[in-house]
């Protein structure tokens, strides 16, 4: 059987921040700016996500999938310095990008990411961002959804909304007949780890009623900065949902160190999908630098 990898990485968090002028540190963003000057810079290295990056690329994956929070509290400039992050990793035919809550942080920011990084999430054959998009790569039908709304201080929910949960309807319809692996990329988690209520999906719910009722394979996310594996009953099967942590943070602290994910897909004799992944990070002992955390069969 011919394998096809997708390499998923998530929540870079890019620094350095850029300087900001007093007039762009209004309300959220001044809470965030200075969160990040006391400590998270400690926590995202750009060092870190490098070293991760060229591991991934030595791996050769066939494609790459990043979901979302590429700045931190969407100034004009991070949206420049994220641009030539994304084609430092590959081309907008080989990446596939959806946006996080740290992307769309501020209401002055709203559309930003849809504008400085389009060609990364525009679906097949479309000439404006628009969610759901689908992308065709190799035998995956990429499915990008878009969480990323302006929420309140201290607040990091996500929202998808009827609009984009009835448009995500009519495409799983459209595409059930296709021989494709439905993978999914999302940035809030369909189901929030313990004691992230304030950083939930708010309408996840809706969500998988509608994996469930036409079947997806997979759905991949990030946000919660955690290995995470959840596992759904659908009408056509089970699927699972995994998270990874962010792709740049430092070993050591209550955070999990950073990871990402290769993740084979390949056609059965009976149809179905054999999906397997292997986890690729930073262990316990940072000198080690990065190794094979995991690997297990989700298919």
């Amino acid at each position: 059987m011919a394998t096809f990898t997708l390499a998923h990485l998530s929540d870079p968090h890019l620094g350095p921040m850029p300087p900001a002028r007093l007039a762009e540190l209004l309300g959220k963003r001044a809470i965030g700016y200075a969160n990040w000057k006391r400590r998270r810079h400690m926590i995202h290295r750009h060092d870190v996500l490098a070293q991760l990056v060229a591991d991934m690329h030595a791996q050769n994956p066939d494609h790459i999938a990043v979901t979302g929070d590429l700045v931190n509290v969407a100034l004009p400039a991070e949206f420049t310095q994220a641009r030539a992050w994304l084609e430092s990793i590959g081309s907008a035919h080989d990446v596939s990008l959806v946006p996080g809550n740290h992307d769309a942080y501020a209401r002055a920011a709203r559309g930003q990411f849809a504008l400085s990084w389009a060609d990364y999430m525009r679906g097949d054959g479309e000439t404006e961002v628009g969610f759901p998009y689908l992308r065709r790569r190799g035998p995956l039908a990429l499915i990008g959804l878009t969480t990323a709304v302006p929420s309140a201080p201290f607040m990091a929910t996500g929202r998808i909304g009827r609009a984009q949960l009835a448009a995500l309807d009519s495409l799983l319809a459209r595409i059930k007949s296709e021989p494709l692996c439905r993978v999914v990329l999302i940035h809030h988690p369909l189901r929030s780890a313990r004691g992230r209520w304030s950083a939930r999906l708010t309408d996840a719910p809706a969500l998988i009623d509608i994996f469930k009722y036409h079947g997806v394979d997979l759905v991949l996310h990030g946000h919660d900065h955690r290995h995470a594996t959840v596992w759904f009953e659908g009408q056509r099967g089970r699927f699972a949902s995994v998270g990874i942590p962010s792709a740049s943070a430092a070993s050591g602290g209550h955070h999990q160190p950073a990871a990402y994910q290769l993740i084979s897909f390949a056609r059965k004799d009976d149809g179905t999908w054999g999906i397997s992944r292997r986890v690729r990070g930073f262990g316990g002992n940072a000198a080690d630098g990065i190794v094979e955390l995991k690997s297990e069969r989700l298919g």
